[in-house]
């Protein structure tokens, strides 16, 4: 029986990054962009759904030619850390719980991705991936894009949580005072990846009004 691989880097963190069609994409990219540059970080699986290669398309402007170019173009740069899997590759290493890594995000996550997961239907890789993190205990983030919200929809994120996933919605903050779309954008990513056990050293932190008052 073949034995599969253990992630590549030793004492370096191993994560999941799933892109689904929900609007959204430049939280993808940041995330990406961040993962890559962190050192504690030492693999990235990136797996993006159908519908998400189109919305990264439409929001991005990213026509990639061939698979091996969607991590760099959605990136932005060439990657150094990131491997690409097609969410079809339902045999890939992360659809198996024997294979470790230290958990995953689901960034945008649609309402559809959402209730599949939620209901435990695994048809495809990142579904699979997902389900693998609720059954061996892994941290899964699931960031939800979208708005108004259903019944069925609120449902479904009960259901996910109650299952162990942590539901995190792309509601950016503002008490940061951010000045651009950028800083709204990286100041979510940050707090998603600190939630996944990478603190952000530049994350603005809340410190009180007595200290905002002194600002």
């Amino acid at each position: 029986m073949p034995v599969m691989p253990s992630p590549a880097r030793p004492n370096k963190k191993t994560f999941v990054l799933g892109v689904t069609g929900a609007s959204g994409a430049v939280f993808a990219r940041r995330t990406l962009q961040m993962l890559e540059a962190d050192p504690r970080v030492g693999k990235v699986y990136l797996v993006v759904s159908g519908a998400g290669l189109k919305v990264l398309r439409d929001e991005l402007d990213l026509k990639p030619a061939r698979s091996a170019s969607i991590a760099p173009a959605l990136a932005g740069h060439p990657v150094r850390k990131t491997e690409y899997f097609l969410d079809s590759d339902i045999g890939a290493t992360i659809a198996s719980g024997s294979y470790p890594h230290d958990g995953m995000v689901v960034i945008p996550c649609s309402t559809g991705c959402l209730a599949q997961i939620a209901n435990g239907y695994s048809q495809t890789l990142i579904e699979r991936a997902a389900d693998v993190c609720l059954k061996e205990r892994r941290r899964l983030i699931l960031a939800v894009r979208d708005t108004p919200l259903s019944r069925v929809h609120l449902r479904n994120m009960l259901l996910a949580e109650e299952a162990g996933a942590d539901i995190f919605p792309i509601m950016p903050s503002y008490y940061h005072r951010p000045r651009t779309i950028e800083d709204l954008v990286t100041q979510f990513c940050c707090r998603v990846l600190a939630h996944l056990g990478l603190e952000q050293p530049s994350q603005f932190r809340w410190a009180g009004e007595k200290a905002e008052r002194k600002l």
